[in-house]
């Protein structure tokens, strides 16, 4: 009997699909993921469930809704209880591993930030996590202990390598590690001890800076460093091993190392399409951060999106094309480690990413609450030395499909509750499409761009349009993307669109509807 496969899953945080050769960019130099494309099969439209890292790296990990899992924004941490899709391969065999970001339990321990009047929360919770096993990524934690360690194994991985954070701040057992390289570590770290470069406009609101810490000893260096040594260890045993390499990076602020700081002048990266074209009907909450920015009042210091200047979009771009060539290299680095070990004809290679960045699409930067084509596709990629074809598929799939195709390639039955499809039909090239439709969700905490309330969207993307509604307001987003492939048309409220915009909320309805939860079966009937 022929041993199961590999798995190298690869993943990035906050990087679009179109920031890649593979998906046409003639700029940005990553010819190992590329390769990849060119020897397996590349989803040209997969969207995430959510365009936020913590529901949606828990929908890649359960396959199912962050309505569903319950991790409905950051600082939710995913119930122990939730069946994770590396539980179901740990207990079929194989040997699990994470190396690098994980950020599926909260982080920085902030407080709700709604409602914002605390005396108006209330004292209890209608879902309770128990009293053990939650806070094991604080950042405070690991600083102030340290001895302190996750509690293994952790949603499924039996071995764990974790950074926590982004830019050249990040903790956990990379900060460790540096300090016992570096005498003084710290001191390399952070926008306070960066290298002067005053010639960028990000470095004025701290979304970017040029980092002290060396190329050689960088987060996403070390990360690639313990996936490879995570390759040498699966491949000693009997066992077939799924080993997870998280890169935090190209994520904001923007701190590529070393001479990936400057690999792309900002002043030789064109500007997306949307940045200068012509929109119609724009969006109240888009107006809303382009008033703040014309008139001075934009705030750019902080997670949220705001509207930018073209230089702040050249730099953010220029940039997060030098993190990407970094993770690019370390991925060919471990491309060559599974040659080197014999184990490339038997490991399936996975890259994708949890969401994607504005960067200026509509002279926006970093995400948000608008669903936007930059911030909700990322790549998908799949390589597979038994699917041998090369090819790139156009239907729609989405985050929640990841869990059910591992599963399936692993020949290893799938959960009750698990929402994706097993895309190894559109691998295999049997099948050219696999739904009609997919849904996101998104549910903030903050109040902002001109909302009553904290901003709540449902978007539906057919392989035609994309529609958005938003809680609390009567407007609306409607773009066909067939004729607008750059979503400058709002159609909300053109009357031509009127029958088109009431059959998509049709559809939109019952798509959450059939999203419900189904997990547990229920009793029998009486």
């Amino acid at each position: 009997m022929s041993r199961p496969p590999n798995f190298l899953f690869i993943i990035t945080d906050q990087q679009r699909a179109d920031h890649l050769g593979a998906y046409g960019n003639p700029i940005v130099r990553t010819p190992h993921i590329d390769s990849l494309a060119r020897g397996g099969f590349r989803a040209e439209h997969f969207y995430v469930a959510t365009p936020i890292c913590m529901p949606n790296r828990a929908t890649l990990m359960t396959g199912r809704l962050p309505s569903v899992h319950g991790v409905r924004h950051n600082g939710i941490e995913l119930s122990l209880e939730e069946t994770t899709f590396v539980d179901v391969l740990r207990e079929a065999g194989y040997l699990t591993a994470l190396v690098g970001k994980g950020h599926l339990q909260n982080i920085t321990g902030a407080p709700p930030q709604w409602p914002p009047d605390p005396g108006e929360r209330l004292p209890r919770e209608a879902r309770r996590r128990g009293a053990n096993g939650y806070g094991q990524e604080l950042g405070s934690t690991w600083e102030a202990d340290p001895d302190h360690e996750l509690s293994l194994p952790y949603y499924g991985f039996e071995t764990v390598d974790l950074s926590i954070r982004h830019a050249d701040q990040q903790y956990g057992h990379w900060r460790r590690w540096l300090r016992a390289q570096v005498k003084d570590a710290d001191e390399l770290i952070g926008p306070e001890h960066a290298i002067p470069a005053p010639e960028f406009e990000l470095t004025k609101c701290r979304q970017a800076w040029r980092t002290r810490v060396p190329e050689e000893l960088y987060p996403t260096s070390w990360i690639t460093e313990r996936t490879a040594a995570a390759l040498r260890d699966g491949a000693k045993g009997d066992k077939p091993f799924f080993i997870q390499c998280s890169y935090p990076d190209p994520h904001h602020p923007f701190t590529p190392p070393g001479t990936y700081w400057n690999m792309y002048p900002p002043e030789d990266v064109p500007l997306p399409p949307s940045f200068r074209a012509a929109h119609h009907d724009l969006p109240p909450h888009v107006q809303w951060l382009h008033r703040h920015r014309d008139s001075g009042t934009a705030v750019k210091h902080t997670q949220a999106l705001f509207a930018c200047s073209e230089r702040e979009a050249r730099e953010a771009i220029a940039l997060n094309y030098g993190s990407i060539s970094l993770i690019d290299d370390g991925v060919g680095r471990l491309l060559a480690e599974l040659e080197r070990l014999g184990e490339a004809d038997n490991t399936i290679v996975i890259f994708t990413s949890d969401h994607g960045d504005f960067l200026g699409d509509h002279q926006l930067l970093l995400k948000g609450p608008i669903h936007y084509a930059g911030l909700v596709r990322t790549p998908f990629i799949w390589k597979d030395p038994a699917m041998p074809t090369p090819r790139a598929s156009t239907a729609l799939v989405q985050a929640v499909d990841l869990a059910p195709t591992v599963l399936a390639r692993a020949g290893v039955a799938p959960f009750n509750g698990i929402q994706g499809k097993s895309l190894l039909p559109l691998i295999g090239g049997g099948e050219e499409t696999l739904r009609d439709e997919v849904l996101i969700e998104e549910e903030g905490q903050r109040t902002y761009l001109g909302f009553p309330g904290r901003v709540r969207t449902r978007s539906l993307v057919t392989a035609r349009h994309r529609l958005s509604v938003y809680d609390g307001v009567s407007w609306g987003e409607l773009y066909d993307r067939s004729e607008d492939p750059h979503e400058t048309a709002n159609l909300w409220d053109d009357a031509g669109a009127k029958k088109l915009r009431a059959e998509l909320i049709e559809r939109l309805a019952r798509r959450m509807l059939a999203c419900s939860e189904t997990s547990p079966y229920p009793t029998a009937l009486a």
